[in-house]
């Protein structure tokens, strides 16, 4: 069985090897095809003219340790002011964070604050945030320093702060003064 089915491919291949003939035309154009046309000859092709594509060894590239990538700096955030639990007394509402920064903030890096688990103001590169118009009662603050992407590198350990305000209701009253 096995026999019969190699003589069957061989002979398929061997018919496969189509030949060609050429010809010229009543313009003196030459053609080319594998069906015979009336003034054709058959053309014989020299083992020299025959595609042989060789190919150079395959070049093996060793594997190479990759290019160290720059590390992202470990940064070291604190908040140096306020204190822990510290009281601040501003009826405006007003409150300064005040961060460091260890090593210098890299380029493309940048600060946020968040206060009670918030992001409050624009990222910007300085480790002083100036708030205004805080309402009063007991705040968590938080530094974060971040690629401009959103990834976190580092961030302080939450402070908490209470501030203490006059009451936002209350209107000053006028006082008259007598001459």
């Amino acid at each position: 069985m096995r026999t019969l089915l190699l003589l069957t491919l061989l002979l398929l291949t061997a018919s496969a090897m189509a030949t060609v003939y050429k010809w010229v035309d009543k313009d003196g154009k030459v053609h080319y095809s594998d069906t015979p046309v009336e003034n054709s000859q058959q053309v014989e092709f020299k083992p020299s003219t025959e595609n042989q594509v060789k190919l150079p060894p395959p070049v093996v590239i060793p594997p190479s340790a990759k290019a160290p990538q720059p590390a992202e700096p470990p940064y070291t955030l604190s908040i140096t002011s306020p204190t822990e639990e510290e009281t601040i007394r501003d009826n405006n509402g007003n409150i300064t964070i005040i961060g460091k920064v260890h090593p210098k903030l890299a380029s493309g890096h940048v600060l946020v604050l968040s206060m009670d688990g918030k992001v409050i103001g624009a990222a910007q590169s300085s480790a002083i945030f100036n708030l205004e118009n805080i309402d009063r009662g007991e705040h968590v603050f938080q530094i974060h320093a971040l690629e401009q992407n959103g990834k976190q590198l580092a961030s302080t350990p939450p402070r908490t702060v209470f501030l203490h305000r006059a009451s936002m209701k209350s209107v000053p009253k006028a006082t008259q003064f007598s001459n």
